[in-house]
């Protein structure tokens, strides 16, 4: 089920003593944090929750600013979203950062957004560390700016030893890249498995691509053993894809979220958003706060998450919901 969570006003006094929780402490909160916080239930938490992180431009446009001045103030939806999340003992976060697409944007903005990564890095790894969060980056990162390289690296270098929440932060990141990366891995897989077997002497490796024999075409065997015999290759399973993805040793997302009430998936996590719940806010990134995120896991746990499966007597219920 998708919910859109439409934009409203809220009171945000704050509360002077701390909201304590079983599993973690978030600090200081607001009066409306405290009231959501006391309707979540902390043992029902998503394990896995994804963000498309939408509205930078639009905020910054709003206030008659450039729209590098909302990728500035949205870095501190992400600050607050990631420890959030982290002492909520949220196993793992996503969020999407930067898209294979986004390399059509002026050269200047792409420019800030590198530079704006590498300075949001070293200025939030004490709070990385702090919070036991190991980082990762997903995409086809080996295609960014070679600083940019560099400071990634040694960041997941750096945190690779916590135990904490994982942190991946989508950047190159393409859905349908991403399938394609896995695919080509499992093909590269099996050529080196073939190539491998002190019997083969025939191998893909020596194989012209417009010869019948090639990748889609039936896997020929030793012709030595089994003469003018030929099997096709074993079919790809899911299992295989899924071992093959960035997210490999991650569960699925059970939530994902985005900002700024637009209604798509943007190429976002397409394989593994399967059977994520969504929910949609009109409220854009830059003032997406801890008591948006909370709103979201409290929709999340309202949720009757079925995986294709009815109940006995289940009435049928819309797809999409408007929550006011």
């Amino acid at each position: 089920m998708l919910t859109l969570r439409r934009k409203g006003r809220f009171t945000e006094n704050i509360v002077s003593t701390t909201h304590e929780l079983p599993l973690a402490t978030l600090g200081p909160v607001t009066a409306e944090e405290s009231r959501l916080l006391q309707r979540i239930d902390l043992t029902r938490l998503p394990r896995h929750i994804a963000v498309i992180m939408d509205g930078n431009g639009r905020w910054a446009q709003k206030r008659h600013l450039p729209r590098v001045a909302g990728h500035s103030a949205g870095t501190q939806s992400a600050r607050t979203t990631i420890e959030t999340c982290a002492r909520l003992h949220i196993e793992a976060l996503t969020l999407y950062a930067f898209s294979v697409e986004n390399w059509r944007r002026p050269k200047a903005e792409i420019e800030f957004l590198m530079q704006l990564l590498r300075e949001y890095l070293r200025k939030e790894m004490p709070l990385i560390q702090r919070n036991n969060i190991r980082m990762r980056f997903l995409g086809r990162t080996e295609e960014l700016p070679v600083a940019v390289q560099n400071d990634t690296r040694e960041a997941s270098e750096a945190t690779a030893s916590n135990t904490g929440m994982i942190l991946s932060i989508a950047l190159n990141y393409g859905g349908r890249a991403e399938l394609v990366d896995a695919l080509n891995s499992i093909l590269a897989a099996r050529l080196s498995t073939q190539n491998a077997a002190p019997s083969a002497n025939h191998s893909f490796a020596s194989t012209p691509a417009n010869s019948p024999t090639h990748a889609n075409s039936p896997m020929p065997v030793n012709s030595s053993m089994n003469p003018g015999a030929s099997v096709s290759p074993a079919p790809i399973t899911e299992d295989e894809i899924s071992r093959h993805l960035y997210t490999s040793d991650l569960p699925d997302p059970d939530l994902l979220i985005r900002t700024s009430g637009e209604m798509r998936v943007s190429n976002f996590l397409l394989w593994q958003i399967a059977y994520a719940e969504i929910f949609v806010t009109e409220t854009l990134w830059p003032d997406f706060n801890r008591a948006r995120l909370l709103e979201a896991l409290l929709d999340f746990q309202k949720r009757e998450r079925r995986y294709g499966g009815i109940e006995a007597d289940s009435s049928p219920k819309p797809s999409v919901r408007l929550a006011r």
